[in-house]
């Protein structure tokens, strides 16, 4: 069982579809009879991997973080699964999953049962103003999720050009006409360089100015900054194949994001490798999403998205999308001739909703 101190928790940090997750993996041990080896890309403040090794007996897991804060709290807070060889806490960016393969090797193991990317930032990160990251909180202009790194938002916003800065915002963030704050950011640069979070919020606040309630108006500018600096995008592109090579036949790949741009990436991914029938399947069609209860615990799941790909057992192959296909089988029934595939509910391609 897990160590006492890895009850501990840093304090406002829930993970999030945490229930979601946990059937998930579930549903691997009905399949394999148990998770034996499990991957957490974005181990945080340690809040799935707790829920997964109390839930699994047997389960050693290998988590990753690029934050060195993250890896401190995970091997103070998770000393006994840490010292029992339970958990091995690797400081690193989930790109790089030649290094969670080197470490299934030096266990004697091959692949992960169930693996796990949480694509948010952490409560922590948000809150903690040195970091960066919060309007809300007056701190640095940094946003880093791995300080080794050289790029902060304070180089971008003081010096990157007016097309580059237009060009980030409207990619990453989805601002529509970003070009005022543009400008109004060049302009006041000429005089006085941007320092602080609130520095850099109070501006797009002057310029643009509130339009929703309860939505601040920096929310996607900061969002484009932080994802420009920790490639963000470029980095989950290079992870999913490299994850699916990875995981077990019968295994489960969960990614959870809180971005369009993430999400659409991962779904076409997963749609992708279904559609190849040979791999693998997308365990649900649509994506999975907070309830109202979680959303009202904890406000900051409600943008968050969960996707699961499962890999086909060895000589497995894709299920039938012909929903007449089991009645065929033991009746010798056909569909009716006035029957067109391309309807199918189970099996169409029309574009989701959610």
């Amino acid at each position: 069982m897990s160590s006492n101190k890895s009850a501990a928790n840093s304090k406002g940090h829930v993970p999030v579809l945490l229930s979601e997750v946990r059937e998930q993996a579930k549903e691997v041990a009905l399949e394999l009879g148990q998770v034996a080896y499990g991957f957490d890309g974005t181990f945080g403040r340690g809040g799935h991997t707790k829920a997964l090794l109390n839930d699994h007996p047997s389960l050693r897991m290998i988590a990753f973080d690029q934050d060195a804060e993250a890896i401190q709290f995970g091997q103070t807070q998770f000393l006994g699964d840490v010292d029992c060889g339970r958990l091995q806490l690797i400081r690193g960016n989930f790109e790089n999953l030649e290094m969670a393969r080197a470490a299934l090797a030096q266990n004697g193991a091959t692949n992960f049962d169930f693996m796990l990317f949480d694509l948010g930032v952490s409560s922590p990160q948000l809150d903690v103003a040195s970091r960066g990251f919060s309007f809300y909180n007056d701190g640095p202009l940094d946003m880093r999720m791995d300080d080794r790194t050289e790029l902060t938002a304070a180089k971008i916003v003081n010096e990157w050009a007016e097309q580059d800065l237009a060009r980030i915002f409207i990619e990453h963030g989805e601002v529509e006409f970003p070009f005022k704050v543009v400008r109004a950011i060049v302009q006041d640069r000429e005089k006085t360089q941007f320092e602080t979070t609130q520095q850099l919020a109070g501006l797009i606040e002057r310029v643009d100015g509130w339009t929703k309630k309860g939505f601040h108006p920096a929310t996607q500018y900061f969002m484009a900054l932080r994802m420009e600096i920790n490639r963000e995008t470029d980095v989950v592109a290079q992870m999913l194949p490299k994850a699916l090579k990875l995981l077990s036949p019968g295994g489960r790949l969960a990614v959870i994001t809180f971005h369009s741009l993430e999400d659409r990436i991962v779904k076409n991914f997963f749609r992708e490798r279904d559609a190849e029938a040979t791999f693998g399947e997308t365990v649900k069609r649509k994506a999975i999403q907070p309830s109202d209860e979680e959303v009202a615990r904890n406000p900051r799941s409600r943008s968050a998205k969960l996707r699961v790909f499962r890999r086909y057992q060895d000589g497995e192959s894709k299920r039938p999308k012909n929903k007449y296909a089991h009645l065929a089988k033991t009746r010798h029934l056909s569909p009716p001739p006035d029957y067109d595939l391309a309807d199918d509910d189970l099996g169409g391609d029309e574009e989701e909703t959610s």
